[in-house]
């Protein structure tokens, strides 16, 4: 991957014990069954993504490495792009991720409240023509807060529908933030069967 992103003026996220002080980036890989692993590029696991087949929205269970609860990834309906929420126990939406209409490559924007400020937040994402990388920047600043790279797919991970994406999060971003754009994207995709950007 490229080198590390510029730091953000101030911390953004709903998580404050994954917000990066020094930026990272993380393999998130899909697995069969619906889930994922995400680990660090040294390979340390820091997240478990639990899919529900038989889930109506598609909801993937996210916990941290103890086992503790974040938030659920469910694809709400009855909207006319493509919408995902990531919820807590309770069900209060913490993040928005919503599709939009693109000519070339793909778009998609994300919104939350900012733990540290009680501010909203809004990230847009756009793809390129390959689908194989997009950039999330914060709409506000312009500041480029996470870069999402798509891994061509090897026979194995085409014939069973897995992919493989790099994040590269810049410093004072909250990490699972990224990680549940990156898993919404990756539902639309799978909706769509394109590329992870065709997303939109």
């Amino acid at each position: 991957m490229a080198s590390q992103l510029a730091p953000l003026p101030q911390p953004i996220g709903v998580f404050d014990q994954f917000i990066t002080p020094h930026g990272d980036t993380l393999v998130v890989k899909e697995k069969l069954l619906d889930s994922f692993d995400i680990k660090n590029v040294s390979g340390q696991p820091i997240l478990r993504v639990q899919g529900q087949l038989l889930s109506l929205h598609g909801r993937k269970i996210v916990t941290d490495m103890s086992g503790n609860h974040l938030f659920d990834v469910v694809k709400e309906l009855l909207h006319i792009h493509a919408t995902f929420a990531a919820e807590d126990k309770s069900q209060r939406k913490l993040l928005e991720v919503k599709s939009k209409f693109a000519i070339l490559g793909s778009k998609a924007t994300a919104t939350f409240t900012n733990s540290r400020t009680g501010q909203p937040v809004t990230l847009t994402m756009e793809g390129n023509w390959f689908d194989t990388a997009a950039d999330i920047k914060d709409a506000a600043t312009g500041f480029v807060v996470a870069r999402i790279q798509r891994k061509l797919l090897n026979m194995r991970e085409a014939v069973l529908g897995q992919q493989t994406y790099h994040l590269m999060i810049a410093p004072g971003v909250d990490i699972a933030i990224i990680v549940a754009m990156c898993i919404a994207l990756d539902e639309k995709n799978n909706e769509g069967k394109g590329g992870f950007c065709s997303v939109m």
